[in-house]
């Protein structure tokens, strides 16, 4: 039975390095909100109306093929809290996995603005995300993206049952050295029990 774990919040705040650090932990599948974003943008051209549904099309379809394989998986994703039609959509999907035997879990992590640009320029966020390496225009997305959406909860606001909240700004280890996915990537694995899950990755003489 797979599972669905949501890792969410704004820009640059660390959800594709704490994800990562989770899958390396317990072995789940991993889509970052920019798998599906790079692939439609450099098909069919950035924010048009076929690389809008050719996103959602390819994660409706990595979602599917997880249920139906029983390989729980992570997702990371800006939410907009102030749409009822994210909630909508985050919803149907804790019901997709949950009427399927597994389970759902969305972790919020929270930074300041300030943290955050200094996140964005980072070699290895660059590295991956193509689309963020108009450094000019992403620090300027980034502050816009604060002021018009609203992408962490109100304090007491919750979503779901399994619904974390961390700021992962002021974790540090004890010599003062940031460790920010280690540490967020404990306090998920504390606070849910998560085991890991170790997959059937045997090769076989196919061709493809």
């Amino acid at each position: 039975m797979a599972n669905l774990v949501v890792i969410t919040g704004p820009m640059a705040v660390g959800k594709m390095t704490v994800a990562e650090e989770l899958k390396n932990r317990i072995g789940y599948n991993l889509m970052v909100n920019h798998d599906s974003i790079e692939v439609s943008d450099k098909i069919f051209g950035f924010a048009t109306p076929s690389q809008k549904e050719f996103n959602q099309l390819i994660r409706k379809e990595a979602f599917k093929t997880s249920i139906k394989y029983n390989e729980s998986m992570i997702f990371t994703v800006v939410t907009d809290f102030s749409d009822k039609n994210e909630f909508k959509y985050l919803n149907k999907l804790r019901k997709q996995f949950e009427r399927s035997g597994g389970k759902f879990y969305f972790i919020e992590l929270s930074a300041s603005t300030e943290e955050r640009l200094k996140r964005n320029v980072t070699e290895e966020r660059l590295q991956k995300k193509k689309s963020k390496q108009d450094i000019e225009w992403s620090n300027k997305n980034l502050v816009e993206g604060d002021t018009k959406y609203k992408l962490n909860t109100d304090q007491e606001k919750y979503w779901f049952k399994n619904h974390l909240k961390i700021n992962n700004e002021k974790l540090k280890m004890l010599s003062g050295q940031p460790l920010l996915e280690e540490e967020v990537v404990d306090i998920i694995l504390n606070e849910y029990n998560l085991k890991s899950e170790k997959r059937n990755t045997e090769k076989k003489n196919k061709m493809y």
